[in-house]
């Protein structure tokens, strides 16, 4: 699907202020529209309709991958692999499930960049230990929160808030925050030495969403979580907690411990936990096909 569409193409040099203002032309389609166009997509194969629903996101991709900047990479590049991250979206966008593909798109864009920046900061010696991933994108945050000065060393205190906060060592908190400051630039760097006097800084005014998209998406995110919790509602105690431990939760239990828990078998849980997600589906399809 990628290889047969022309979208607009995010440069460093000189470009990127251009394509900002290209993709903000983009309009954001209508619920109906939307679904109209993933249906003919999803059914026909219909590259137009896949067009269409990849550059009315182009705008979420370029606001999300601006969250990326600190790290130190070319924000060309984040855009190009959050553009990569939305195409997959849309090739896997279910229309029947009734959500908007903004909900469903964020988390592929958002994985795609991250993905890169890994790979990118390889000198992060971070292998697949989750605890050292969150430190590395949530250090920047926890500063910020703390009212610290980004941009130098961190004493033990600053240091002892931030690892208390994020669950690392004193000592693991030091060594990614020098790693991230060796990294860091001004954002009153020129983008290019071809367009003497713009900033990056420059770069980050658009046309953001108004004021009646935002309230679009807070009404949605409600609707949403009230979907859930009446869904949640209808299991059982014992598959509501199946379900919340196994797929809600920030450090999911294994199906040994939940069975070890109810004592009964991994095979027993599966099935119950299977069960309860399928039933939760269920409720929010009926619901939504309903609205």
């Amino acid at each position: 699907m990628a290889n047969s569409m022309t979208l607009p193409t995010p440069t460093d040099e000189g470009g990127l202020s251009r394509y900002l203002r290209e993709v903000w032309r983009f309009p954001i389609l209508e619920k109906q529209v939307e679904q109209d166009l993933a249906i003919r997509l999803r059914d026909h194969g219909d590259v137009d309709a896949a067009h269409d629903l990849v550059t009315s996101h182009l705008r979420l991709v370029a606001k999300i991958a601006m969250g990326y900047k600190g790290y130190g990479l070319p924000v060309a590049d984040l855009i190009s692999e959050g553009n990569i991250g939305l195409m997959k979206a849309v090739k896997k966008f279910d229309p029947d499930r009734g959500f908007r593909l903004s909900t469903y798109a964020i988390w592929w864009i958002k994985a795609s960049i991250t993905e890169y920046v890994l790979k990118s900061w390889s000198m992060v010696k971070m292998g697949t230990v989750s605890s050292q991933k969150k430190l590395f994108f949530s250090l920047r945050r926890m500063k910020n929160q703390l009212k610290i000065i980004d941009g130098g060393e961190l004493d033990d205190m600053q240091a002892g808030q931030i690892s208390d906060a994020l669950g690392a060592s004193v000592q693991e908190v030091q060594h990614m925050n020098r790693r991230l400051h060796a990294r860091d630039f001004s954002l009153n760097t020129p983008i290019s030495q071809m367009e003497d006097g713009i900033e990056f800084q420059e770069t980050l005014i658009d046309e953001g969403p108004g004021p009646e998209a935002l309230v679009g998406e807070h009404e949605e995110l409600q609707l949403r979580s009230g979907m859930l919790k009446r869904a949640m509602a209808e299991l059982s105690e014992r598959e509501r907690d199946i379900l919340v431990r196994r797929r809600l939760s920030d450090e999911p239990l294994t199906l040994e411990e939940l069975g070890t828990h109810y004592g009964i078998s991994r095979e027993r849980i599966r099935q119950l936990e299977s069960r309860a997600f399928d039933k939760v589906q269920k409720f929010v399809q009926a619901e939504a096909t309903a609205a």
